[in-house]
């Protein structure tokens, strides 16, 4: 998947199908890491099996904005009921650090287990800042213990947290080069002025 994704040759169409395929790969894995319990039941044939359950009050999912959204219909695809927040964080150009845009999020998530989505990071400043605006901006307040985890598919070495991918070219604006390009570009159909990053335009996380 990963090669037909970052062939430049793909079409938007292929582009998106196995995009959708390796969202729908992390979005598994991820929840594999909630707490679940024992839980016990009876198949049609009568017969005991013990097995698990999530154990948790919700699951939110907080995507960044712009391709983070792009990874909302897997999680939904494999959560039921789960809620969405967005937020979006860009670089300030004259200073180089990440900024809050704009933040909307479900009501009382304090207790939830928040899914935290982008699709490329490079040194992941933005996602580090995203999760303390989450802990300081909502949680803190709800004086809860809640937990987040961050759902990339691409990244630096530097900032990875369950990712799909390593990318190892970093320019000296702390850019991320993503051999698979501009992500929310080729996903979304769009064009972005050639001085224009990715990260700054669509995954926001320099």
């Amino acid at each position: 998947m990963h090669t037909i994704i970052r062939n430049k040759e793909t079409s938007r169409d292929e582009f998106i199908f196995y995009s959708k395929r390796l969202m729908r790969l992390l979005i598994e894995r991820a929840l594999s890491f909630l707490p679940s319990q024992v839980h016990a039941v009876q198949t049609p044939q009568g017969e005991d099996y013990e097995g698990r359950t999530f154990h948790g009050k919700r699951i939110t999912g907080v995507s960044i904005l712009r391709a983070g959204e792009t990874m909302e219909p897997a999680l939904r695809a494999v959560c039921k009921d789960v809620r969405i927040g967005k937020i979006l964080i860009q670089t300030n150009q004259d200073t180089g650090e990440p900024e809050l845009h704009y933040l909307r999020l479900p009501k009382d998530i304090g207790e939830d287990h928040v899914i935290l989505m982008d699709c490329t990071v490079s040194t992941g400043a933005a996602a580090m800042m995203a999760v303390r605006v989450l802990l300081v901006g909502v949680f803190v307040h709800e004086q809860t213990k809640a937990r987040s985890g961050s759902l990339l598919m691409f990244s630096s070495p530097s900032g990875t947290s369950g990712l799909s991918l390593f990318n190892l070219v970093l320019t000296d604006a702390r850019l991320l080069l993503a051999p698979v390009g501009n992500f929310g570009d080729r996903y979304f159909g769009t064009d972005a002025p050639p001085d224009w990053s990715d990260e700054e335009m669509d995954e926001p996380s320099y």
